[in-house]
C-alpha cells in the first residue's frame, strides 16, 4: 500500500537537473546509494524520489536517524529482538530491516554509526540476512539501502572514526544535495511553493516584493531548505496575505545577514533594543544568534532622534500594531511601549538595579564576587550600592 505523496524535488537549476535524471536512471536498480550533502539539503527527499521512481514503490519507505538513537538501542532498531533477549524483552520486536522488507530502508546520518554496529551493518550488506537479538536463527531480508550523511566519510576512514569497507559498500552510487547557495535561481520557487504550503486556511499565501526577493535570492541559506521553509513559516504565522518587504519585518525577526542587509539599505530600524535581548529572558539566547545588529545605523538614529527628528510613521496596514509580534515579545520577556511612553531614565535605573541584585544574590553578598561578575571596579559598585539602598 502506497504511503503519502513524496514532496517535490522543487528547482530548474543545473544541480536540480542533473540530480532528477540520476534519480530517474537508478531507481530501478537495487544498488545501494550514499547521498551527501549539507544539513537540511533535502537528503531525506531525495531518497523518497528514488524510492517512489522505482519497482519498490508499493513497498514500505522506513527512514532511521541513526544519529538520533542512543548507541546501546541502535541495534535492537535495526535488526529487532526476539522475547527473552534481554531483560525487559517481553515480547518480540520487529527491527527496521525487516519492516522495510520489499521495500527501502533509508539510513540518515550513516556516519553517526557506532563502529561495533558499523561490522553488523556491513555483514547485512553482504549476506543480506540480519540475525534479530536473542534469535538463533537468521532472516532474509529484500531491502534496498539508502544511506545520507552530511559528514565527509572519506576523511572519516582517513581518521578511523568510519570503517573503510563499509564506506564501499555504501558508496555503491554517489549523490549529492546542493546547497542553496549554490543554486539561487531556485529561491523564488521554493519561496512560493513554500508559502502555499505553509498558509493557513482562509489566508492567502505571503508574497515578497522585488527587493525582498533579491535580498532572499543572495542570502548564503546557512540551514538550507530547512531554513527557508521555517523563514516562510514565521512570516506566513505573523503576516498572512501580505505582500511582504525589508523594512516590514523587524531586523529581530531576519536572519543576520538579511538584518545587515536591511541596515545598509537605510531602512528603518525597528525591533526590541538590544539590551532586552540580552535579558535573562528563556528562548532569548536562541533568537540572538541569528539576529545581527548595524551599530552605525543605530547611531545614526540615535542622533536624528537626539536633533528632534521623528521617523516618518508608517501608512496603512503597516502603521497597525501585530498582536502577533508583541505576543512574541511578551513572551520572551520583552517591554512593550504604550501608548504613554515610558520613563527611559527609570527603566534602565530599573535593569541596572535588577543586575546588581542577581549579582549580589549570587555571590552571595561578596561585593568583590559581584563586581566581577558585573564587570565594575568594587568602589563603582559600592557607589551603586548606595545609590539604590541596597544592602552590602
Amino acid at each position: 500500500m502506497r504511503g503519502a505523496p513524496t514532496p517535490p524535488l522543487i528547482g530548474r537549476s543545473e544541480p536540480m537537473r542533473v540530480l532528477r535524471e540520476l534519480i530517474q536512471t537508478v531507481a530501478a536498480s537495487r544498488a545501494t546509494v550514499l547521498i551527501t550533502g549539507e544539513s537540511g539539503t533535502g537528503k531525506e527527499l531525495v531518497a523518497q524520489a528514488l524510492h517512489a521512481s522505482g519497482p519498490r514503490q508499493d513497498g514500505p519507505f522506513i527512514p532511521i536517524n541513526c544519529g538520533a538513537i542512543p548507541k546501546d538501542l541502535i541495534e535492537s532498531e535495526l535488526f529487532g529482538y526476539r522475547r527473552g533477549a534481554f531483560t525487559g524483552a517481553l515480547a518480540h520486536r520487529t527491527g527496521r530491516f525487516e519492516m522495510a522488507n520489499g521495500g527501502t530502508l533509508f539510513l540518515d546520518e550513516v556516519g553517526d554509526l557506532p563502529v561495533d554496529t558499523q561490522v553488523k551493518l556491513l555483514r547485512v550488506l553482504q549476506e543480506r540476512r540480519i540475525e534479530p537479538l536473542g534469535s538463533i536463527e537468521s532472516v532474509p531480508i529484500d531491502v534496498r539501502i539508502v544511506a545520507a550523511t552530511n559528514r565527509d566519510l572519506e576523511r572519516d576512514v582517513q581518521q578511523g572514526r568510519f570503517r573503510e569497507d563499509l564506506f564501499y559498500r555504501l558508496n555503491v552510487i554517489p549523490m549529492r544535495t546542493a546547497p542553496l547557495r549554490e543554486r539561487p535561481e531556485d529561491v523564488p520557487e521554493m519561496l512560493s511553493f513554500y508559502a502555499r504550503h505553509h498558509s493557513a486556511p482562509g489566508f492567502e499565501p505571503v508574497t515578497f516584493d522585488a527587493c525582498m526577493l533579491e535580498a532572499l535570492r543572495a542570502y548564503d541559506w546557512p540551514g538550507n531548505v530547512r531554513e527557508l521553509s521555517n523563514l516562510v513559516d514565521r512570516f506566513s504565522a505573523l503576516y498572512p496575505s501580505q505582500v511582504l518587504s525589508l523594512e516590514s519585518i523587524p531586523v529581530w525577526m531576519l536572519p543576520a545577514a538579511l538584518a545587515r542587509a536591511r541596515a545598509g539599505s537605510g531602512a528603518q530600524t525597528s525591533g526590541p533594543p538590544r539590551e532586552a535581548l540580552l535579558s535573562d529572558a528563556p528562548g532569548a539566547e536562541h533568537l540572538l544568534h541569528e539576529t545581527a545588529w548595524k551599530d552605525t545605523a543605530q547611531e545614526a538614529e540615535a542622533e536624528a532622534t537626539l536633533d528632534g527628528a521623528q521617523a516618518p510613521a508608517p501608512a496603512g496596514d503597516e502603521a497597525a500594531a501585530n498582536p502577533a509580534e508583541d505576543a512574541i515579545r511578551m513572551a520572551l520577556g520583552l517591554d512593550l511601549l504604550g501608548e504613554q511612553g515610558i520613563s527611559l531614565r527609570d527603566r534602565i535605573n530599573s535593569i541596572e538595579r535588577s543586575f546588581i541584585e542577581q549579582a549580589m544574590d549570587r555571590s552571595r553578598g561578596n561585593v568583590s564576587q559581584a563586581a566581577r561578575l558585573l564587570g565594575l571596579q568594587r568602589t563603582t559598585l559600592i557607589e551603586k550600592l548606595a545609590k539604590y539602598g541596597l544592602k552590602r
